[in-house]
């Protein structure tokens, strides 16, 4: 058995306080733990009753970790247990701290997967594959992760989608619809959408182009393949390559055939 002897407030923190038993520093606690067990001068300590302050004190400090972690943003149980099991507390400690942090509504990962939905559909127009990879990562159960995807609709994934391949039309204005259309996909996919939602994308969408915008289009990508070409073949294997060049990138043929004989009349002038 042992005696408390002396009480003092840390200086560097002041919600801590230091316990000396028969005259010797023994442990520090916080304020909660100070009440909790009602340690005061003269109060005799058995071992076991210090292990269990001390064991309570471990998981006050895991606590107002976990809730200093909690005041910058929305956490996830995974994340929080992750970032104390690193800074050194036991499973046991942690373990407790989680259930507390949770009692008190400070973690709550239903309400967490729900605003990630939230946050990655309206800031990166994300679809539902990316946000579950997204959970995931955060150590979601599989369950939520279903129940709260659930809620993202068809009609807001095509919204979402649709702006995604508007833009992607506006800033590749140069180059071919079937160019534009293999860009769309690999975004849409990309983001997590479906090939489902990516072919009613492109179905919805019109990618004709008028004989002056061809015209335009191959004056900027016709002269870079031919030059590329041209420097290696001549005669018919350079109008095969350049035809197979332009065809893969959505040219029309007749387009094509326009653009090789006019080459071929500036090179005998």
């Amino acid at each position: 058995m042992q005696t408390i002897t002396k009480i003092g407030r840390q200086k560097h923190n002041p919600e801590r306080y230091n316990i000396y038993l028969n005259e010797q520093y023994s442990f520090a606690v916080d304020e909660n733990t100070l009440i909790k067990f009602d340690l005061q001068k003269g109060k005799i300590l058995e071992q076991s009753e210090i292990d269990e302050i001390q064991y309570e004190d471990e998981i006050a400090k895991a606590f107002n970790k976990g809730l200093n972690f909690l005041s910058y943003q929305m956490r996830s149980e995974h994340e929080v247990r992750t970032k104390l099991l690193v800074a050194g507390h036991g499973e046991a400690v942690v373990q407790e701290a989680l259930h507390k942090l949770t009692r008190l509504g400070f973690l709550d990962d239903a309400s967490y997967s729900k605003a990630l939905l939230e946050t990655r559909k309206r800031t990166a127009k994300k679809g539902p594959a990316a946000i579950r990879q997204d959970l995931m990562k955060k150590g979601i159960d599989k369950s939520l992760q279903q129940e709260v995807l659930a809620t993202f609709e068809h009609d807001e994934q095509m919204k979402l989608a649709m702006e995604l391949a508007e833009k992607a039309v506006r800033t590749n204005s140069n180059k071919t619809p079937v160019q534009i259309k293999q860009k769309i996909q690999d975004i849409l996919l990309r983001k997590g959408y479906s090939y489902t939602v990516v072919k009613e994308i492109l179905e919805q969408m019109k990618f004709e182009r008028a004989e002056d915008e061809w015209e335009i289009l191959m004056e900027d990508q016709g002269d870079k393949i031919w030059r590329k070409f041209s420097s290696k073949f001549t005669g018919y294997e350079l109008r095969n390559k350049v035809k197979q060049a332009l065809y893969q990138k959505g040219f029309p043929v007749e387009v094509i055939n326009q653009f090789i004989e006019q080459k071929e009349q500036d090179q005998h002038e």
